[in-house]
């Protein structure tokens, strides 16, 4: 960390501070790439933004806990948090049980880096931030591993229905059909997409649609009350995802069962999880439950599987030919270990000899946000940050979710975590549920 003696200490706290939530900031190496991180701090937080950005809890807080922590008063707190709320820096959350509003400070993503770019016009300058994160991001691989290079990460790839075998019909359930996820939202937003409207600023844009962006449920109620995106019927969402498929795009969800936060369209050029495993070869996409397997009984080796494939998991191999004589064809070979079961190659296979079909073994899919946030911290060697911060439900609803989920990990995962937590109370916890279990 020899760069941070650059930066003004508001911003050393703000990078500390995020570091022990589920997305880190992490310094990088690389000249360029440290240029553009700073770049980022800098545009998006004023000093006094930073400062206040650091001392916010990990887990949602209410006004009167974060203005115990901080030492503000809750008048001078408020207009403060809704302005970083406006520029999508906190996070406010209304609970529909109760009304009542908690505060928390957005991670890089799924957060501020995609409300940085949301919007067509607002304070941010967009072109200088494109071009921060371009550096950022692709200039050094440290926040791609830091994010993406864990087993539990925070998109999952969703299967084109459209490229399913009616004969027999596959056995899917709810959370793996994009359109039952639309179908099921209380919420719906549209929004630019950040990474395709980043591209434009660059001048590399790839032509695919850029205002195809879903937000979901609480996720769709942020950005509509922030202005981050427009409200839309589920018949508008069903057209988007529709044309999506047609474009060959990918659409990758919040990596949870219940209640995803969002719904994206991407695309392989331009999409950050995509191509931190183009340019990485990280597992920056939980894939789908689903892979693609070639039937060369239909196949005629036109390659437009391998030419749509997003991540190049499908490579035109030669083929011995089955008449004597003959020259050798060329027929995909998928990378099975590399395909995310996005089923855009079986859509642009017009023979239906590329299709989906069941993995042997199926990707784990955490239960909800705060079952993903517990394997996130879990794996990043930051549980203890996540369950004793001194957030609003400390002791109380939100901590028995997060001890929920901790219970429902494997024993060996269960033993880490009372190892990284270092609590009687914790151990105790997982104790009783391993023996309960066993």
């Amino acid at each position: 960390m020899g760069h941070l003696g650059h930066l003004k200490q508001e911003y050393r706290e703000l990078v500390h501070r995020l570091d022990a939530g589920t997305a880190p900031f992490p310094e990088p190496s690389g000249e360029a790439a440290w240029a553009g991180w700073k770049e980022i701090l800098e545009i998006l937080f004023t000093p006094e933004d930073a400062s206040l950005a650091s001392r916010l809890p990990v887990l949602p807080s209410s006004l009167e806990r974060i203005a115990a922590r901080t030492g503000l008063s809750p008048e001078v707190l408020k207009p403060r948090l809704e302005a970083m709320a406006d520029k999508g820096l906190v996070m406010d959350l209304v609970s529909k049980r109760t009304g009542k509003t908690t505060w928390l400070l957005s991670p890089p993503v799924v957060g501020f880096f995609e409300f940085s770019m949301m919007r067509a016009h607002d304070s941010i300058p967009k072109k200088r931030m494109a071009e921060a994160l371009e550096a950022y991001l692709h200039g050094d691989e440290s926040f791609a591993r830091g994010v993406f290079g864990h087993k539990t990460v925070i998109g999952r790839a969703v299967v084109h229905e459209s490229a399913l075998s009616e004969e027999p019909a596959p056995d899917v359930l709810d959370w793996e059909r994009a359109t039952r996820l639309i179908g099921e939202a209380k919420e719906i937003a549209v929004s630019l997409c950040y990474c395709r409207h980043k591209a434009e600023h660059l001048g590399a844009s790839c032509g695919a649609p850029v205002e195809n962006c879903l937000s979901l449920n609480e996720g769709a109620e942020f950005v509509l009350r922030r202005g981050f995106g427009k409200r839309i019927e589920k018949e508008q969402a069903l057209a988007i995802l529709e044309e999506a498929r047609e474009r060959g795009l990918v659409q990758i969800a919040d990596n949870v069962r219940d209640r995803p936060t969002y719904l994206c369209n991407c695309c392989g050029c331009c999409c950050g999880q995509l191509q931190s495993i183009n340019q990485y070869g990280l597992r920056g996409v939980n894939p789908s439950g689903f892979v693609a397997r070639n039937h060369p009984e239909r196949c005629v080796g036109c390659s437009r599987c391998a030419r749509a494939c997003p991540i190049a998991a499908i490579a035109m191999v030669p083929s011995r030919p089955a008449k004597p004589g003959k020259k050798n064809d060329l027929r995909p070979r998928v990378d099975l270990e590399a395909c995310i079961g996005c089923g855009v190659c079986a859509d642009a296979c017009n023979k239906e000899a590329m299709r989906m079909e069941r993995r042997k073994e199926q990707p784990f899919v955490p239960a909800n946000a705060v079952e993903k946030a517990v394997r996130i911290a879990l794996e990043r060697g930051k549980l203890a940050d996540l369950l004793f911060d001194e957030g609003e439900s400390r002791g109380h609803r939100a901590l028995n979710h997060l001890l929920k989920a901790l219970t429902r990990l494997p024993a060996a995962q269960r033993a880490l975590a009372s190892e990284q937590v270092k609590s009687r109370f914790v151990a105790a916890v997982l104790g009783r549920t391993g023996r309960l279990l066993a």
